[in-house]
């Protein structure tokens, strides 16, 4: 038999066959992951098919197989061929992209200087050995990260060549695996032991009366025990434990155990409450295709904040459940709270699983395996999730479906976990729904052409009478709640104002914040209710420049200007995280004018302070949330009122419920509106409404004041109006007016090299051979380029970029692209 394996080589693309040896080795089926020999390395692969034949003539054999399990399942092999087409990425990355990380290991190279005397014939080589002289043999990582601006392969390739260094190859192991304790149990009836014990008991040393206290706690407990809650009930260590073995009154082994991420989570069990009017409306359409054995179905469900789609997700788990099927629910990782899994694990105790970038390899990999062996049937995280091998999968769910998170856009493969996930449901017959308060215009356009089915939840419910009223008794506040249907309360969207930040100038109020606003404010501090600033931009200030010449200060690997962070008295790319400090003078015409632009959630922070003296603030952004548990300690601060003021960015943008916020603010609501990108609108319009939608979910109503320079804007409009119709039809209007999707679909090539004019050149080389392709098919298609890139130059390299516009640009894209360029199929952003 022969098997054809994608090995993890990148950039090797295509797959290649072994022949597994006769004895030696388990049983090989598809999704196995195995050791083979690739050339002069050992390297990790995928079985992806058997044969009794092999289309080459000779074969190397499977060395190993690193699981007695298939990693994969088929339907998951399936899905990998499916992104590797949609995308143009390899296979093997399609394939290595489902594989929990510290499982799947990349072959590396290791140069060792053979001739320390010889000298370099470029400055290059010098480098390279002078870093090798100093450090000792290293790894291609090693070198790449320390030489990340220089072509330092060419070099390691003419100093192996010329004999200067010798190149080996390395794989290590997984770096996952099962997490074994010791364990102690007696070895004996407890009556023989405790009269073993007792004998013990008679010798008066403190080793003896340690043994007899493990003995006697064996005993009471009547199981069998981890060392290390022995050690602590008893005092005793492993030297007693061994002397108690090596008598025969206990016996020491290992065990293998769980690392639970959601073990330490407190939830009390809940039941299903009963549903209002819209949502049974809305599930009457759902169960009958989750019970149907035939085919996939999709749903569009549109709900404003607070509609009770979660409550429309968990009857779909709990029915794919009572079908002997598992579920997956994906979220934007940043709304992934302990508050947001409770509400699952109440419903579903011991059934759930938690996926996210925070944890441990060790507890991802111990999630991933009980998710295979089908002990856990249901699993939540953000994208990755998706490629959780379940035996029987029965329904997909995206919350927030429209979130840009759900786009993978920073390596191979490039995959959208909303296209992913449909048809992902199509291969394993499951259900997928898709819910959003602010759904992404392609996908409704989608629906509106019969592709979904869309659903619609139009009332906002948040809460159940029940608990509304014991939330309202625990915080001694009257609830603005009104009795709805059946069990449920109900309480209307918030009122929006919008503040013309230009009127506000011109009245001489030059402030971040607007006369409204800072009134609001004060009224909500009084009144002890709490408020939410949301503020699209992390840092201090936008930007730093010189009054006298207008340098802006920029960092000199991107060209991007530096933000500057008050905290750390330095100024950060956001990029690359290049950092310096502040200059006292400017480096362009050495004035002392320097001035710091723009407001950042630091800046906001400070100004807080001095508006109102004494108000308690937290801030919730990226850089405040870089530690594990970051998130969970910021909201548990702010939900037990242990603040008044929360400034985010978009973290805040999401399914918070905060009982005790009456005020949302939204200091600049038209940053990123004016961006040279085609969903700058969409982009303005989902964060505004999401934002908006965190006030008057509370016990106490609320309202929202939206500062703007654009009140005009049909989007900034819309969102304050909760009106999702009206931009949608404007959007998709300008849409097809401009030629942008759901009209057509999209690829961005973009190229990435440290010379200008190289990057430049293979541009237009490139732009001309699509030209020529476009011609020759006679298809309405075009290109956008060949330009550079809205971030022409970030890490030391320039960026240049070419836009493919056609109902399939993929037809129109090289098979074999030149090393350097980067596909992006239906991207996100221009940009």
């Amino acid at each position: 038999m022969f098997a054809e394996v994608a090995v993890n080589l990148p950039p090797v693309r295509g797959t290649f066959h072994y022949h597994i040896p006769s004895n030696g080795l388990p049983k090989i089926l598809p999704g196995h992951l195995v050791t083979v020999g690739f050339g002069q390395r050992s390297v990790q692969g995928v079985v992806i098919a058997l044969s009794k034949s092999a289309p080459v003539p000779e074969t190397k054999p499977i060395v190993n197989v690193l699981d007695p399990l298939p990693v994969l399942t088929q339907a998951q092999l399936d899905l990998a061929r499916w992104i590797s087409n949609q995308t143009l990425a390899p296979l093997s990355d399609c394939i290595h992209l489902m594989l929990p990380r510290g499982l799947s290991q990349q072959a590396d190279a290791l140069y060792t200087l053979l001739q320390p005397q010889e000298e370099g014939n470029n400055r290059t080589e010098s480098l390279l050995l002078k870093l090798i002289k100093r450090r000792g043999a290293l790894r291609s990582r090693q070198i790449r990260r320390a030489m990340s601006r220089s072509a330092w392969q060419r070099a390691a390739q003419n100093l192996v060549r010329r004999g200067v260094l010798s190149r080996s190859y390395v794989l290590d192991p997984p770096r996952v695996n099962p997490r074994k304790v010791r364990i102690a149990r007696l070895a004996l009836e407890p009556r023989a032991a405790r009269e073993r014990a007792a004998q013990i008991g008679k010798q008066k040393s403190k080793a003896a009366t340690r043994r007899r206290a493990i003995a006697e706690t064996l005993i009471r407990e009547g199981e069998p025990l981890e060392v290390t809650w022995i050690y602590a009930e008893s005092g005793g260590n492993l030297a007693d434990l061994r002397a108690l073995e090596a008598q025969g009154i206990i016996a020491l082994s290992e065990a293998e155990v769980w690392r639970d991420p959601i073990a330490q989570l407190d939830y009390v069990p809940t039941s299903a409450p009963k549903l209002t009017s819209d949502q049974r409306r809305v599930w009457a359409e759902i169960l009958p295709r989750l019970r149907s054995r035939t085919g996939s179905s999709a749903f569009l469900l549109h709900g404003v904040t607070g509609s009770g789609k979660t409550e429309i997700y968990m009857r779909a788990i709990a029915e794919t459940l009572a079908m002997g099927r598992g579920s997956i629910l994906l979220v934007p990782e940043i709304a992934l709270t302990p508050q947001a899994v409770r509400r699952f694990l109440a419903r579903f105790p011991g059934q759930v699983g938690l996926v996210h970038s925070q944890l441990s390899l060790g507890e991802r990999y111990d999630t991933w395996r009980r998710c295979r062996s089908g002990e856990l049937k249901i699993v939540i995280g953000p994208r990755s999730a998706l490629f959780t091998p379940m035996p029987a999968i029965g329904l997909i769910v995206l919350d927030e479906a429209h979130d840009d998170s759900y786009k993978e856009d920073t390596q191979s493969p490039r995959y959208h976990a909303r296209a992913t996930a449909l048809a992902y449901a199509h291969i394993v017959g499951a259900t997928l729904i898709l819910g959003s308060a602010t759904p992404d215009v392609v996908t409704m356009h989608r629906a509106d052409k019969g592709e979904l089915t869309k659903l619609s939840l139009e009332k906002r419910i948040l809460g159940h009478t029940e608990r509304i009223a014991g939330q309202a008794s625990r915080l001694g506040v009257k609830s603005k709640y009104r009795a709805g249907e059946g069990e449920s309360s109900v309480i209307d969207l918030p009122p929006v104002r919008v503040v013309d930040m230009r009127q506000e100038l011109k009245a001489g109020n030059r402030s971040l914040f607007s006369r409204a606003l800072q009134s609001a404010l004060a009224e909500t501090l009084k009144a002890g209710h709490q408020s939410i600033l949301f503020l699209n931009r992390r840092g201090t200030a936008t930007y730093v420049f010189c009054r006298d010449c207008g340098e802006a200060l920029q960092c000199p690997r991107c060209d991007n200007p530096l933000t500057y962070h008050g905290n750390q008295e330095s100024l950060l790319c956001h990029h690359c995280a290049y950092s310096r400090k502040p200059p006292k003078t400017c480096p362009h015409c050495g004035s002392h004018r320097i001035k710091h632009f723009g407001a950042g959630t630091q800046q906001i922070e400070t100004l807080i302070s001095e508006l109102l003296p004494g108000v308690r603030t937290l801030r919730w952004d990226r850089d405040s949330t870089r530690k594990k548990g970051a998130h969970e300690i910021i909201l548990a601060h702010f939900a037990a009122h242990r603040a008044d003021v929360l400034i985010g960015t978009q973290m805040i943008a999401k399914g918070l419920d905060l009982p005790l916020v009456t005020l949302v603010g939204v200091v600049s609501a038209d940053t990123g509106l004016n961006l040279p990108d085609f969903r700058a609108a969409e982009r303005t319009f989902q964060v505004l409404t999401q934002v908006a939608g965190r006030a008057g979910r509370g016990l106490l109503g609320g309202r929202v004041i939206l500062q703007t320079y654009q009140p005009d804007h049909y989007a900034v409009r819309a969102a304050a109006g909760h009106d999702y119709a009206a931009f949608y039809k404007q959007e998709l209007h300008q849409r097809q007016e401009l030629g942008y999707p759901p009209f057509v679909r999209m690829a961005k090539l973009l190229y990435k090299h440290h010379s200008a004019r190289v990057a430049e050149e293979a541009a237009q080389r490139l732009a001309a051979q699509l030209k020529t392709k476009i011609r020759r098919a006679d298809e309405h298609a075009n290109l956008i380029g060949p330009v550079p890139a809205f971030f022409q130059k970030i890490r030391g390299e320039y960026r240049w970029q070419i836009i493919v516009r056609a109902q399939d640009p993929v037809q129109f894209i090289p098979e074999a692209l030149p090393e350097g360029w980067i596909i992006d199929v239906d991207p996100i952003s221009l940009l």
